[in-house]
């Protein structure tokens, strides 16, 4: 435990500014993630990444001794008001660690992975999702219902942006991030034996859950507010909707990716009885 009194202390280098859409793109540039709260910081030092720091306000010292006992990285304490004078913003949680970023991995690499169904993958293909909330809620679903990888193309945002890493609860940090466009996915799964699924409020759409599919499943989300656009929906083997209320538009996108992969998971438990 070191003692940490001065905000322009420079081992805090990491936390300084993190409002700053600069410290943002350093981050990503350096390969540098923040971990924000107790919960995320508690799945952080559960993964296998490699932690640079952690910083603790004396109050939560007692909160945190199970996980702080188990790292090897230096663990500053410093006074609320310090750590949200070097964040910017009040860092109420009074808890933030920093850590290296996972690499990105390949398709190959997920197919050589047993899915975590023990049946067939299921990917989470997402195109032009700038929304970093979205994206966290997304990555939590998906570890919450057996989905084996986040596909991401070029236009999504960052998957390890302070913010998504936090509304994940830090389960992002235990998926596999792939990065590669629609049209790479497609032709992949279907050389695997699979099937891609494109989600869309449209009425004509197949409901998902009368949808059987063999081998792996791809289901692809579009951006909160234009979804997916047509060429994707041409690419892919299908377009899908979910059940909702016929006087309801649509979901949220992070709604819709929870009640998708809960759908799949479903189907796919039937298959295993």
């Amino acid at each position: 435990m070191i003692p940490i009194d001065d905000a322009a202390d420079p081992r805090l280098a990491d936390y300084m500014g993190l409002t700053d859409r600069d410290i943002a793109r350093r981050h990503e540039s350096e390969r540098i993630l923040i971990a924000e709260g107790p919960e995320v910081v508690r799945r952080l030092v559960a993964s296998d990444l490699v932690i640079r720091s952690i910083v603790v306000s004396p109050n939560r010292l007692d909160d945190m001794s199970i996980a702080l006992a188990s790292v090897s990285c230096p663990v500053y304490v410093a006074e609320r008001p310090i750590i949200s004078q070097v964040a910017g913003f009040d860092l109420h949680r009074g808890v933030v660690a920093s850590a290296e970023r996972p690499r990105t991995v390949s398709l190959d690499d997920v197919w050589r992975r047993p899915p975590s169904n023990g049946r067939d993958h299921l990917l989470a293909v997402l195109e032009g999702l700038n929304d970093h909330e979205n994206l966290g809620a997304i990555a939590r679903s998906a570890r919450a219902f057996g989905v084996d990888a986040l596909v991401l193309d070029a236009t999504c945002a960052d998957p390890y942006y302070r913010r998504t890493v936090r509304v994940s609860m830090g389960e992002v940090l235990f998926l596999p991030i792939v990065r590669t466009d629609v049209a790479s996915i497609v032709r992949s799964v279907r050389e695997h034996g699979g099937t891609t699924i494109a989600l869309t409020p449209r009425r004509d759409a197949t409901l998902l859950d009368d949808i059987d599919t063999e081998g792996p499943t791809a289901l692809v989300l579009g951006s909160e507010g234009y979804g997916l656009p047509e060429t994707t929906l041409a690419a892919v083997d299908m377009c899908a909707r979910i059940d909702i209320s016929p006087d309801v538009d649509s979901l949220n996108v992070g709604h819709a990716a929870a009640a998708a992969f809960a759908l799949r998971r479903r189907r796919s438990n039937r298959h295993r009885e």
